[in-house]
């Protein structure tokens, strides 16, 4: 199904792939006491020697504080000098997908964060588009996304993404491509693993951290990137009958970059979706390093 890296980062080294497996008694396997991250890597289109990392800086230190809430101590810039030499390890030249994952690797069946030994991995796979640059259909899950008080949804923590899975086999399985969740107060929150945005009287509105998102990054750096456009960002709570009527509706994340939304259920969405296609065609040249002004978000690493 993918294309792994070779090299991964196993027990603080680097090691083959393929070699780089965990017991079927590890703690997190259990209970998914994890907690992982996502970044894109590019070949720089203008330096075959390099490669573009997007916002490096800010996914270890997202990660670094997912960490925390595990008990675990791994400063940000630790994770940050093993992505660099990870890169420059595997050497690839296709767009591609970084998974650093925290994890208790401790053999017990106590599910606790205590006493127990964590330790720290990464691999990689070849990834083009997630979902379609098309468009997606979705459907409302019947999955609640977890409320933050009994989940820390602050951090990407692995255990969350058993609803995410529920929600995405759920809509696949009906004829759709993606769900989005509602909250446990009836509002729009997010999909299985991306952000969600919707666009009406050209203003952009998107659910805010207290409607138990996850704080994503690309979702940040749209909300920067719109606002230097021009257009207003609105962080609110959304309806569901909101996002049948809105002129656009677009999902964001790492894997799915920007994604427009085709359709919600049994309501068609208009197939002229300007703003969508503004952020999307300013997000890919950011992404890419062609903004000089958005510099600091695209870390180069020489693989030469």
């Amino acid at each position: 199904m993918y294309n792994f890296l070779p090299v991964a980062y196993f027990k603080n080294q680097f090691a083959q792939f393929a070699n780089a497996q965990v017991s079927i008694a590890t703690h997190a396997l259990h209970y998914g006491t994890g907690a992982f991250g996502g970044l894109r890597g590019i070949p720089n289109p203008q330096d075959a020697t390099q490669i573009l990392l997007f916002r490096l800086d800010r996914h270890c230190q997202r990660l670094s504080q997912s960490a925390k809430l595990l008990h675990y101590d791994l400063p940000a810039t630790k994770i940050e000098s093993v992505i660099i030499d990870f890169v420059k390890k595997n050497q690839p030249n296709k767009s591609f997908y970084i998974r650093p994952f925290i994890y208790t690797s401790d053999l017990g069946i106590s599910p606790r964060l205590h006493n127990v030994e964590k330790d720290f991995a990464i691999y990689g796979i070849e990834l083009g588009d997630y979902l379609s640059p098309e468009g997606v259909s979705c459907r409302i899950s019947s999955w609640q996304r977890q409320a933050d008080a009994s989940f820390p949804l602050r951090g990407k923590i692995s255990g969350a993404y058993i609803t995410s899975s529920l929600a995405k086999t759920e809509a696949v399985e009906s004829g759709f491509d993606e769900a989005i969740l509602m909250n446990s107060q009836g509002k729009v929150s997010e999909a299985s693993g991306m952000n969600i945005f919707i666009v009406r009287n050209g203003k952009i509105f998107t659910p805010g951290f207290d409607q138990d998102i996850l704080e994503g990054i690309t979702r940040d750096s749209i909300l920067t990137i719109a606002n230097d456009l021009g257009i207003e960002v609105v962080e609110r709570p959304i309806d569901k009958s909101e996002l049948l009527i809105a002129d656009e509706v677009f999902l964001s994340g790492t894997a799915a970059k920007i994604s427009p939304v085709n359709r919600i259920e049994n309501y068609k969405l208009s197939q002229k979706r300007p703003i969508t296609e503004k952020l999307r065609e300013k997000l890919t040249a950011i992404t890419e390093n062609r903004e000089p002004k958005y510099k600091d978000w695209v870390f180069p690493i020489s693989i030469a």
